[in-house]
C-alpha cells in the first residue's frame, strides 16, 4: 500500500492521480478529507505533529511519501518540520515501510552555477537551514542502515491552482485574463520551474524502482531559462503581448507587512535576482524521462486550469 502523508497538495494531487491510473491502494493522510473517486483509496485524519496518529495511519505500508506543505513561516518550519521528520522516521522504522520524501533546494543556498544532486548545503536563509537539518536527519539514519529512504527535490513548480506557484498565480493566470504579468526579481536572471505532473510522476517512479532507495534524486525538470524567455513563451501561448512588471525586495516586504506569508519570501529573495540553475540529468538519464517543456506544459494549463 502507498500511503501519502499531506495529501491534497499540487504534488500529492499529481502522485495520486499516478497511483490511481496504476492501480494500486492507495490511503490518503491529512487533517482535512480528502475525497478521491477511487475504490483502492481511503482516507485517514492524521497531525503529523502527532506520532501515534501517524503511525495508526501508516500501518500496513510498503512506501511511505512525505509531500507535506507547512505554512511559509520560519518560525512555524522551525518547530514543527524537526517533528514531523522525527515522527516519520519513526514510523518507517516501525512500518519497515520504504521513505520518499518530497523536498525543494532552500538547502543549498546561494549556487555559483547548477544545483547537483552532491551540491553542499550552504543554506542562504532561516528556511534554508531548518531544511538543511531535516534533509540531514534523514539520510542521517539511512546512512546508519535504519531506514530505507529517498529524497526527491525539485524546483519552483507551476501546473496548478496552488497559491503557492507564483507562475501560475501572477503569470499563466494574468496572460488568461490578458492582463500584465508579474515577475518576481530580476527577469534576466535564469530559473527553472518544474511542471507539476512531471513531479508526480517522477515521485511514482521512485517509489516502483526500490534501486532508487537511499540516494537524492533531482526531479525531471526542463533547462533554466531566463524570465523574460518564459515570459514570451507565455505571451505566445497566449496570444498576449509579453507584457509584465517586476517586484523587487522592498516591494515584497512592503506587501509583507501586511501578510506575514509574503514576508516570508523576502528572504528567499536570491533566488529571484540570480541564477537559479537545476540539474536533473541524474534522474532523467536513470530513467529515461525527459521533461515537459515549458511550451507543452503551458499550452495544456491554456486548455485547463487557465483557459485562454
Amino acid at each position: 500500500m502507498h500511503t501519502i502523508l499531506g495529501a491534497g497538495g499540487p504534488v500529492a494531487n499529481a502522485l495520486t492521480k499516478q497511483l490511481i491510473a496504476h492501480n494500486e491502494a492507495i490511503r490518503l493522510v491529512s487533517r482535512k478529507p480528502a475525497k478521491v473517486d477511487y475504490d483502492k483509496a481511503t482516507w485517514q485524519k492524521a497531525d503529523l505533529l502527532n506520532y501515534d496518529e501517524v503511525l495508526a495511519a501508516a500501518q500496513g505500508s510498503t512506501i511511505i511519501y512525505l509531500v507535506a506543505g507547512l505554512v511559509y513561516d520560519k518560525d512555524i518550519w522551525r518547530t514543527q518540520w524537526p517533528v514531523i521528520m522525527q515522527n516519520v522516521i519513526n514510523v518507517t522504522k516501525a512500518t519497515g515501510a520504504r521513505l520518499i520524501f518530497f523536498d525543494n533546494v532552500y538547502m543549498y543556498g546561494l549556487v555559483n552555477g547548477a544545483m547537483k544532486e552532491d551540491t553542499p548545503y550552504k543554506p542562504s536563509s532561516v528556511k534554508g537551514q531548518i531544511r538543511a537539518g531535516i534533509a540531514e536527519m534523514l539520510m542521517n539514519e539511512v546512512k546508519a542502515g535504519n531506514i530505507r529512504a529517498t529524497i526527491a527535490r525539485a524546483p519552483d513548480f507551476y501546473g496548478t491552482d496552488s497559491t503557492n506557484s507564483f507562475i501560475d498565480m501572477m503569470v499563466l493566470s494574468n496572460y488568461a485574463k490578458k492582463q500584465s504579468a508579474k515577475w518576481i526579481g530580476d527577469a534576466n536572471c535564469k530559473h527553472n520551474f518544474i511542471y507539476v505532473p512531471d513531479a508526480g510522476k517522477a515521485m511514482f517512479l521512485l517509489g516502483q524502482n526500490p534501486d532508487s532507495n537511499n540516494q537524492i534524486w533531482h526531479l525531471p525538470t526542463p533547462p533554466a531559462i531566463t524570465g523574460k524567455e518564459f515570459l514570451n513563451i507565455a505571451a505566445r501561448v497566449y496570444n498576449v503581448e509579453p507584457k509584465y512588471s517586476s517586484i523587487n525586495k522592498v516591494m515584497l516586504w512592503l506587501a509583507g507587512l501586511f501578510k506575514k506569508v509574503i514576508m516570508g519570501t523576502v528572504e528567499m529573495y536570491y533566488q529571484y535576482d540570480h541564477d537559479y540553475i537545476f540539474d536533473s540529468s541524474k534522474f532523467e538519464k536513470i530513467f529515461n524521462f525527459k521533461p515537459t517543456s515549458y511550451e507543452d506544459g503551458i499550452t495544456e494549463m491554456s486548455k485547463t486550469l487557465y483557459k485562454g
